[in-house]
């Protein structure tokens, strides 16, 4: 679970540089998102302040109700799922919450002309209608254990949504939804400004303003942290671990099912050989990235199911650290050494691109990593750091140090990210992997309504990528994060990969927190 770490030292920190420091809480996320609509992406896993979804987690991350009265359960063949929704809410406009709210939100997120991003992920859903004065009945096309944890998405008031492609929707800048925060103000490219929402339904949060300023590079945030413009952020684990011991400061570090890895695609002459591939598997010195470049924050990764997940992971589905057989295997497959050490077979050099988002730095540390541990078994892989828009393009052809992952249940990352019938579908399966048996496992692991099949399945999943790896899988990253002052309500929780603040990390609560006397 989540551990935090805090300590004090004997040099009190600037005055605060950022004026509205003195006006409520003022955090620094390196990340902005494009839209502020559920419907777009945003907070797609809940924890987005500014909305509800029907259901939400607690710290355990077991589901909680919200905007419906009780968990929903699902009918005896699976597929229908009745949800009875909670009576005196209202939007932040002062309109009430109702049915036709959630209808029209997950109407919306179907309809084919809306061209939702997050809608691929919903493929199980076939039908919403209402059944009563306050209640909701989802239809699936195929039982689907972990729907209710898709029942996060941020409901939207009907009156929003008013037809045609939602990228082009006012309600991106200007969202309304019945969460703690209301939007104040967005200033692109500086900063988000949320207010208190007093007539909450949960409650109004004591913390009634908070500032979220966009800061991409990791030093800058850090320095401006240190001169006291900024009263929380998110860090890199050696960054985060310089201001231990700073007077007034809390370091925390959140275990989080957010793995990195290495995508191979498989339509490069080089990466789509399965040598290749399970020579990288074993090239890779997995624990000796975490203690040179995570700060020893982080634990070894070699699929995309972390072990958070217990009842689904299998634990002997590892690689060893052994570069000798990675050699074997190499020479085995017919790619021998050249003279200037990059192995050769036939006309192609065991050469292969791999991209990184340019403003990342613990993504380009990790590529770093991963390049010089697959030189040392003759595989030559030249960096590139880029912007997601170039990178987008070249994902069929070039490898790329990929991140994502959720603690809440495998099929909503491991389906996407390995079925065949994901492939080339934006960040989903980008490589175009397929394996008849890793397709039979995931299909029947998504249609089983028992833990115990689910689990047989995910397992036989996880054996299989060891076989026929489409990735190296590296890493699960610790987050770390640092926070200015004494807060009540602090609770620490296993992250998803999404933990923009304040969505997850020490903020995912943040309506209950208050500032300690």
């Amino acid at each position: 679970m989540a551990a935090a770490m805090a300590a004090a030292m004997a040099v009190a920190c600037a005055a605060p540089q950022d004026q509205t420091a003195q006006d409520g809480l003022v955090l620094a996320d390196p990340y902005e998102d494009e839209a502020l609509h559920p419907l777009m992406g945003f907070a797609e896993e809940g924890k987005g302040k500014i909305f509800d979804g029907l259901v939400t987690h607690d710290a355990q991350r077991r589901p909680q109700p919200a905007l419906a009265t009780t968990v929903p359960t699902p009918s005896a063949d699976g597929k229908v799922w009745t949800v009875r929704l909670r009576s005196g809410v209202t939007f932040h406009d002062g309109s009430a919450f109702g049915p036709e709210d959630v209808i029209a939100t997950y109407r919306t997120l179907l309809d084919p002309k809306a061209a939702s991003p997050v809608a691929s992920s919903y493929r199980m859903l076939e039908q919403v209608r209402q059944t009563g004065p306050g209640t909701v009945e989802f239809r699936l096309r195929y039982p689907y254990a972990p729907f209710v944890h898709k029942l996060t998405l941020g409901i939207v008031p009907s009156e929003a949504l008013t037809g045609g492609k939602l990228e082009a929707s006012p309600f991106n800048s200007r969202p309304v939804g019945t969460g703690p925060y209301r939007f104040a103000e967005w200033r692109k490219g500086e900063r988000l400004v949320l207010t208190a929402n007093d007539r909450y339904w949960g409650g109004a949060p004591q913390i009634k303003k908070v500032t979220i300023v966009f800061v991409p590079d990791d030093n800058t945030r850090a320095q401006r942290m240190r001169r006291g413009d900024f009263d929380g952020t998110v860090l890199p684990p050696a960054l985060a671990e310089t201001f231990t011991g700073v007077e007034g400061m809390r370091v925390y570090g959140h275990d989080s099912a957010d793995y990195r890895g290495v995508m191979l695609p498989q339509k490069n002459p080089v990466t789509g050989d399965l040598a290749i591939r399970r020579a990288l598997n074993l090239a890779v010195d997995r624990d000796g990235m975490i203690r040179a470049l995570l700060a020893g924050r982080g634990e070894p990764a070699y699929g995309p199911v972390p072990q958070v997940l217990r009842e689904f992971a299998d634990p002997s589905a590892v690689f060893r650290h052994d570069p000798a057989e990675a050699a074997r295997i190499l020479d085995a497959a017919g790619w021998r050494a050249g003279k200037d050490g990059v192995r050769f077979r036939g006309g192609e050099a065991a050469r292969f691109t791999l991209m990184y988002p340019a403003d990342d730095s613990v993504r380009k540390a990790l590529a770093g990593g991963f390049a010089s541990d697959a030189g040392k078994v003759g595989i030559k892989v030249d960096l590139v750091g880029l912007g997601w828009d170039a990178i987008e393009p070249r994902m069929k052809r070039d490898a790329l140090l990929m991140g994502g992952g959720t603690p809440l249940d495998p099929d909503l990352v491991v389906y996407g990210l390995l079925h065949s019938s994901q492939a080339e579908d934006g960040f989903n399966n980008p490589g175009s992997y397929q394996d008849t048996i890793v397709d039979t496992e995931l299909d029947k692991a998504r249609r089983a309504t028992d833990t115990a099949s689910r689990a047989q399945a995910y397992r036989a999943v996880q054996r299989r990528l060891v076989e026929d790896p489409p990735w190296v899988f590296l890493v699960f990253l610790m987050h770390t994060y640092v926070v200015r002052g004494q807060w009540s309500g602090y609770q620490p929780v296993v992250d998803p990969h999404a933990h923009g603040v304040p969505l997850w990390g020490p903020w995912w609560n943040l309506e209950k927190w208050a500032p300690r006397a």
